[in-house]
């Protein structure tokens, strides 16, 4: 499973990557995760609010930072 995290490195994404691996790990999963913290990649990715997460190179969560429990519920 590839997890993708948009945005600048901010807090907000650093939060958002620590309750994406927890949620993964919780689930028993193995993971690759990668920051995308270019402007212009983000644009090019179709997010327009970060931070953004995307499972498999589709984008399930933009603008907010989800729980652990949120991005949990996303896994199957």
């Amino acid at each position: 499973m590839k997890f993708t995290i948009y945005g600048s490195g901010c807090a907000k994404c650093k939060q958002l990557t620590e309750n994406t691996e927890q949620a993964a790990q919780q689930k028993g999963l193995a993971y690759e995760l990668v920051k995308v913290t270019d402007t212009n990649d983000i644009i090019d990715a179709g997010v327009m609010r970060t931070p953004a997460l995307a499972i498999d190179d589709e984008i399930v969560i933009e603008g907010k930072v989800a729980s652990m429990e949120e991005i949990a519920s996303l896994l199957v």
